[in-house]
């Protein structure tokens, strides 16, 4: 699936993405391919930790402390 797409880079991204395609043996497409990958893995894992410590932030308190004062009978 190929879909055009315009994408405008800064000078300075433009002369790294070259310089690491010469250094790698890649062509900027794999590299922009790799840094996406790894951006993408990255960005998930933020949002999972973000979604697990927003559900364990419903309370602070431990069990004790949350149980504690309870009557229950």
């Amino acid at each position: 699936m190929s879909q055009d797409l315009e994408i405008e880079f800064k000078q300075a991204t433009v002369d790294n993405l070259q310089a690491f395609s010469k250094i790698l043996k890649k062509d900027i497409s794999t590299v922009l391919e790799e840094a996406l990958e790894q951006y993408f893995e990255k960005e998930q894992q933020k949002l999972t930790d973000k979604s697990h410590h927003d559900e364990s932030a419903m309370t602070n308190l431990d069990y004790d402390e949350f149980w504690d004062d309870m009557d229950i009978d």
